[in-house]
């Protein structure tokens, strides 16, 4: 198979959940580019939205590119607050490789669209996951520390961006373009205002405090009423859906606190939902899509 007919996947955060217009008009950029777009999910809350595309390489770098041009002209990180951790308007742009593309693969693709946003756009990069160029850099919660604001003032950790001559976008941020595997996006919702309870399950469950293996996690205040233990299962087949979500009620059970819901955001390998139906449920997988609630 050569190299045109190699597919990857692309699932792009942008910084943006309230604003229809703005959506539409990536959703679109996506589109037009000749990619395929799979899913989209927003969250006014998070003030942010999940987009998973596929194609072969130069489509998917076109999408990139064109997402990266609207998100710069649209939307302003002076102005931005939601729950949820940023540096970018286009914040989170990660490569997965499928069929016969490997990482390799996707990681030369990862530096071509770091190349041409900046060209384009004037927006730096930095590279985490699989395209790391420092273990400083490899893992995505560290290239987010103090968000935006603190990119702006201060810099990057570790050094400049790799791609480009300036710290940040004065309005669009910077991006963190990655290569991974697939994973599956998980939140947890608890039922009480207090943000140190999710803060502390994520820290006793996530891989890098000694938790599941294959699991980040982090607390989110979500409302006065709710807080939410957002997970990324990095190994979805080794980490089951309702094992998480068991662990995460049992240590909040510990704060006399309720697990009141739970969400997948994106895709979800078919493997793990037969998983969870026929452990919890002994019904059709299919009853499960992303971003509907359990």
């Amino acid at each position: 198979m050569n190299a045109q007919t190699r597919i990857f996947e692309c699932v792009p955060n942008v910084s943006e959940g309230r604003d229809p217009n703005v959506v539409e008009a990536c959703a679109d950029a996506i589109v037009r580019a000749g990619a395929m777009l799979v899913d989209r999910t927003s969250d006014a809350v998070h003030h942010r939205s999940v987009f998973t595309f596929f194609g072969t390489r130069d489509r998917v770098l076109a999408a990139a590119t064109a997402l990266a041009r609207v998100t710069t002209e649209r939307i302003d990180l002076r102005a931005h607050a939601g729950a949820h951790p940023r540096i970018g308007a286009l914040d989170v742009l990660p490569f997965i490789p499928f069929g016969s593309a490997t990482i390799d693969d996707a990681v030369e693709l990862a530096r071509a669209a770091a190349a041409r946003i900046w060209e384009t756009c004037a927006v730096p990069s930095v590279f985490y996951g699989a395209a790391a160029t420092s273990d400083a850099r490899r893992e995505l919660a560290d290239l987010r520390v103090g968000g935006f604001e603190a990119i702006a003032r201060d810099g990057h950790r570790g050094g400049p961006p790799d791609v480009g001559t300036v710290a940040a976008h004065p309005r669009a941020g910077a991006i963190a373009i990655g290569v991974r595997g697939p994973l599956v996006a998980y939140n947890v919702v608890l039922a009480t205002g207090e943000v140190a309870i999710a803060r502390a399950i994520a820290r006793a469950i996530r891989e890098r405090n000694g938790g599941l293996r294959g699991l980040r996690a982090l607390g989110i205040a979500l409302d006065e009423t709710r807080v939410q233990v957002s997970c990324n299962i990095t190994d979805p087949a080794n980490v089951d859906l309702g094992l998480v979500f068991d662990l995460v009620a049992r240590l909040a059970a510990e704060y006399g606190v309720h697990a009141a819901s739970s969400e997948l955001i994106g895709l979800v390998p078919r493997a793990s939902l037969e998983r969870l139906a026929a452990r919890d449920f002994g019904c059709d997988p299919e009853a499960f899509a992303p971003g509907r609630r359990t």
